[in-house]
């Protein structure tokens, strides 16, 4: 009996020690403790201390373990709007062609038309080096689209000749025989395009290339005269069963580059200086009529439904914030550019003018940043100091330049680069309030908008954010005096060291965009200028959007920081936000990732690329009969040999 005691002693110490080890690990699975970085915390003799943030007071829920916490956990707005950010990457990334023969029907189906001519090639090209989707190119296409109301001859002739005033700001890259055999007006920005272009020139035609050298956009056709054009576009579409693969040789009205002379009349571009006058007034007239930048009966309630949240500021909707129809009202004595820029030569006529940013109402044609391109370590990412992210200080950082304008002493504090410093300075925030969201006394994990959130002492502990020279001032800077302390210069990779990477506009777009999706922090992006790349990305899934007049920074910060202490009891004028933490590394985690993908510079390559197609049959006089007609199955055998998985 004594023995069967023992035996059964031993039975019930196994089955409890299982138990609690069972009980243990659930306990740690949902609360979302990370093994490793607890262990990594234990002091050990002989074994210094790894090195983390500093003890942070309890805003919440830690949510280190990441792969436990792969869905929101709250009903904050911002939960909801990744949840959503989601299924449409999941859409996108279902949709992609898998098969040459795939891709080109989705081309016929998508735009009412074969091919170009050497669309098989380039998609070779293409997936050599590994494109995630061949079929990711709708800017190209919605870019060109109202060419096809235009006259091959006239866009050949403003390509040859625009650059031949050069206080236009046009440079000219001239393709002869698979070769770039002249540059007019070359710059950095050129020089980086044509070693761009030698990569694939083998298979281009002759062309004449207009490139923007300046810093803004240049095109604003009006309304009415867009939506003629779009129209013939539309008209024009059709699949002629016996289209030829090949470009017309020899046209006419490219440049004589012995000579420099143009067969036949030269074309007038129209253009115009618009320096310093208020962009809106030039930007409406391609707005349609019921828009809130034509409508002057429309208000900016109704405006913000279509791209924010009632609760927060939160923006829904990226494309719409940063268009001027909707949000130019708003902005347009909060946004540089839009009252006060710097050089803006514009024309209302369309004209095939290639450039690294527009707005929403530009018709430029847009192609890759040459800074993407180019190596250069003001832009590029270097991981030197990218901490993991439980090893970074839970801070926003920005640092720069007093760029975006010229300013004055009666407009710089509207600046946009100048507002966000202010609104982000513990000592001008001092006695001011702001608006975040903050949870429910009587409802746990539902948000409320609170108004009276005194953000100094937040702002002094978590951003870092400064100017480190002014300059754009006239006659000079010397008003900016006595208003802040310059900050000392922080590189592009040691502002790694910090969770929250803010991104805004300059004189045009930020450069630094690319680098900051590349590290393992998180880029939190305020435009209303678009790029190349803008499809590619999407809000709350690779980076966060913040509004233009940035009234939601502190929404997002307190969201991912945390703020506050849970409780009912809480006074009227005391807030709670959960830490959100496992939401922040997620989105970081995933833009990096992302950014690995689909924004290298072979990316860059074969955007262009296929975009220099695109524009080869918008110039050619036979575009209505040329193009790819074949079905797609000559690639079938290399297709399954580098099979794309969905």
């Amino acid at each position: 009996m004594v023995a069967f005691d023992r035996g059964r002693r031993r039975l019930f110490l196994a089955v409890a020690a299982i138990g609690l080890f069972i009980i243990t690990a659930n306990l740690f699975t949902h609360s979302g403790t990370n093994f490793r970085s607890r262990i990594d915390k234990i002091s050990l003799p002989g074994r210094p201390k790894k090195p983390g943030n500093p003890a942070r007071p309890p805003y919440g829920p830690s949510g280190n373990d990441f792969d436990n916490s792969q869905h929101p956990t709250d009903a904050h707005p911002i939960s909801k709007l990744i949840s959503e950010a989601d299924q449409r990457w999941h859409n996108y990334e279902d949709s992609r062609s898998r098969t040459f023969k795939e891709a080109v029907s989705k081309y016929r189906r998508n735009y009412g038309r074969h091919p170009p001519p050497g669309f098989k090639e380039w998609y070779q090209y293409a997936r050599q080096r590994n494109v995630h989707n061949i079929d990711d190119f709708d800017q190209i296409m919605d870019d060109l689209r109202p060419f096809w109301a235009v006259e091959p001859q006239a866009i050949r002739s403003l390509a040859a000749h625009m650059w031949e005033n050069e206080n236009d700001g046009v440079a000219g890259i001239h393709i002869r025989k698979h070769k770039v055999v002249k540059e007019h007006n070359p710059s950095w920005r050129s020089e980086t395009m044509v070693t761009l272009i030698n990569k694939f020139i083998k298979h281009l035609p002759d062309m004449d290339i207009a490139m923007n050298r300046l810093d803004q956009p240049r095109v604003v056709v009006p309304w009415e005269d867009m939506q003629k054009m779009l129209a013939k576009e539309i008209e024009s579409r059709k699949m002629p069963p016996d289209a030829h693969d090949e470009f017309t040789p020899d046209l006419p009205h490219l440049l004589n580059t012995g000579s420099e002379n143009v067969d036949g009349p030269r074309e007038d571009p129209q253009w115009y200086p618009a320096h310093g006058k208020q962009y809106m007034e030039i930007a409406k007239t391609a707005c349609p009529p019921e828009s809130h930048a034509s409508d002057h009966g429309a208000t900016m309630s109704e405006s913000e439904t279509l791209y924010k949240n009632r609760l927060g500021g939160l923006v829904t909707n990226f494309n719409r914030s940063t268009d001027l129809c909707t949000v130019g009202p708003e902005i347009q004595d909060k946004h540089g550019f839009l009252f006060s820029p710097s050089t803006v030569i514009a024309t209302k006529r369309l004209v095939p003018i290639f450039g690294e940013c527009k707005v929403s109402v530009n018709s430029d044609i847009l192609f890759p940043a040459n800074m993407y391109y180019k190596n250069d370590d003001r832009y590029d990412y270097s991981g030197k100091y990218d901490v993991d992210w439980d090893d970074k200080e839970d801070i926003m950082v920005w640092r720069g330049v007093t760029s975006g304008g010229v300013q004055i002493a009666e407009n710089w504090r509207r600046m946009h680069r100048q507002r966000l410093v202010m609104l982000v300075n513990s000592t001008i925030m001092k006695d001011e309030e702001v608006r975040i969201l903050t949870e429910q006394p009587e409802a746990k994990g539902e948000y409320e908008n609170f108004r009276q959130f005194k953000a100094s002492q937040f702002a002094e502990e978590h951003t870092d954010v400064g100017f480190v020279e002014t300059w754009g001032c006239v006659p000079n800077c010397s008003f900016y005096d006595g208003v802040w302390t310059l900050k000392e210069q922080v590189s592009l990779s040691e502002q790694f060291k910090f969770k929250y990477v803010v991104d805004v506009d300059g004189h045009s777009f930020s450069g630094r965009w690319r680098a900051f999706l590349e590290s393992k922090s998180l880029g939190i992006k305020a435009t209303i200028f678009k790029e190349w790349h803008d499809s590619r990305l999407f809000a709350w899934r690779h980076f966060v959007p913040m509004d233009n007049r940035f009234d939601d920074v502190y929404t997002l910060l307190t969201y991912f920081i945390g703020v506050g202490r849970p409780g009912q009891q809480r006074l009227p004028s005391e807030v709670y936000v959960a830490r959100h933490d496992t939401e922040g590394r997620r989105i970081a985690q995933q833009g990096r990732e992302w950014a690995n993908k689909v924004l290298r510079r072979e990316d860059i390559e074969i955007y262009m690329f296929r975009l220099l197609l695109e524009y080869a049959r918008i110039i050619d006089d036979n575009r209505d009969l040329i193009g790819y007609s074949g079905d797609g199955t000559e690639l079938d055998k290399s297709d399954s040999s580098r099979p794309i998985y969905r």
